[in-house]
């Protein structure tokens, strides 16, 4: 398997919003809307915070699947594609052929206790083995039911469903459903495709992996790129996501997850391809990245994990501090088979910590959020048309939100929506419905409707 993720900025002829900044002014001076015909409009003494003013934290786990360990099933079609490569020589044989539902309870049962939101990938025919809508060998039917059931009861409500294309190895003739004969780099779904691809031709792609997990009652409102799949065809992946989740599921913004920055790269996500701005007829697709590599225990799930890269014990160091320091969102990553890692769990073990020790420091200053939800507060933050005229502003939002978050100068008494807001006495109580003075400022948070709406005073 390639490396998995390394992030090329939007320089990819993808036609981001405003390239890669965020339409939010860096200071306080205010908060760069638009109006409806596009242009960018200075808003005196308003500025977008962060939602609830906390720094957004996820979890992204890639090649999860019902039942099948991937790490072991993957291994050797990668060698047999790509035959010098160390990694897939390893004894494969030895590691499990199941991640346990048992494992996936108790995993999602812990999150859930503490609140730990992010995605999850459901491989619609993880390598090749069984269709999770269908059947899976060597696993009974009731299995596999069992299993699906499991997900839509306890990682549905906190954790994006997304697949991570159709097999995660072998690419798919979507005219058989069967993989295609050939087997080489070019054929497998990590380095495809490796020519031009049309949109449309993507998004067929995209749609076939949706449709089975559709057919499974798991809701989808993005895709996971099975390592360097697209690679070759940013831009036109980037429309495709946003074709095809809207073909098969009734999502108004479509967003997905590719990419990984390191270093100084900001980790806030992309809006690409908007079109229709100031429409009834809005399109674009949101690209949110992760903000670290996967640490845990690999996609094979036979490393040891590095856990005090992502923090130390006490939240002092690591690239999870350093991006809540730097408040912008601190997405991590992880292989579900590096959480199992063949039956030791020394990677869920890792996981724990790190959670605890982020939750000891910074518990009152960040929230768990999914990667739909992210995706979908930047795109409210970027491109809801905001005016303030004396003791009133007017929102023209073209997605709704929750916790939508302002800092508000010079604001007197307190701020009405529809009805009076509950005013709270420290930062860390804000949440919809509530408001924060300081000095002569305010927070504001609240629900954001999609449409008009009015904030005033008096």
């Amino acid at each position: 398997m390639q490396t998995r993720r390394a992030f090329l900025a939007t320089g990819l002829g993808v036609a981001a919003h405003s390239g890669s900044r965020s339409l939010i002014a860096d200071d306080d001076v205010g908060t760069v809307s638009r109006d409806a015909s596009g242009a960018d409009q200075q808003i005196v003494g308003v500025k977008v915070l962060l939602p609830r003013n906390r720094v957004p934290l996820s979890f992204v786990i890639d090649d999860s699947t019902c039942l099948v360990n991937m790490g072991h099933f993957c291994t050797p079609q990668f060698a047999e594609a790509l035959p010098d490569r160390g990694e897939y020589k390893k004894p494969w044989r030895d590691w499990p052929r199941e991640i346990p539902d048992e494992f996936v309870r108790r995993f999602g049962e812990w999150c859930a206790d503490r609140g730990v939101r992010g995605k999850y990938s459901i491989v619609p025919y993880p390598a090749c083995v069984g269709w999770v809508d269908r059947e899976m060998p060597g696993w009974s039917h009731r299995q596999l039911q069992e299993s699906l059931k499991l997900v839509r009861e306890l990682m549905v409500p906190n954790w994006d469903i997304h697949p991570e294309m159709i097999t995660h190895t072998r690419v798919i003739d979507l005219k058989t459903g069967r993989p295609k004969e050939v087997i080489n780099a070019a054929t497998m779904e990590n380095s495809y495709p490796q020519e031009k691809k049309s949109v449309d031709e993507l998004a067929a792609y995209l749609a076939y992996a949706l449709r089975i997990l559709e057919r499974c009652d798991l809701p989808c409102e993005g895709i996971t790129t099975p390592g360097g799949f697209g690679n070759l065809v940013k831009s036109e992946l980037s429309l495709a996501v946003d074709q095809a989740v809207r073909d098969v599921y009734p999502v108004d913004l479509p967003h997905y997850f590719k990419y990984v920055r390191t270093g100084e790269q900001n980790t806030e996500p992309i809006l690409e391809h908007v079109r229709g701005l100031g429409t009834d007829d809005l399109r674009l697709t949101v690209n949110v990245p992760a903000g670290t590599g996967d640490w845990f225990g690999g996609w094979q799930g036979d490393r040891v994990p590095d856990t005090d890269r992502y923090c130390n014990q006490d939240a002092t160091s690591g690239r999870m501090v350093e991006l809540i320091e730097r408040k912008q969102p601190a997405i991590m990553l992880c292989h579900w088979p590096g959480m199992y890692s063949n039956g030791t769990e020394s990677g869920f073990r890792a996981f724990q910590r790190i959670v605890t020790s982020l939750n000891a420091r910074y518990r009152d200053q960040t929230v768990w959020m999914r990667l739909s939800e992210i995706g979908r507060y930047w795109a409210a933050k970027d491109l809801t048309a905001i005016k303030r005229i004396g003791n009133q502003i007017t929102f023209d939002a073209q997605f709704d939100v929750k916790h939508f978050t302002l800092r508000v100068t010079n604001a007197k008494g307190p701020p009405r929506l529809d009805v009076k807001l509950k005013q709270v006495m420290k930062v860390s109580a804000l949440t919809a419905g509530t408001w924060y003075q300081s000095g002569q400022d305010q927070m504001i948070c609240f629900n954001l409707d999609r449409g008009k709406s009015l904030l005033q005073w008096g």
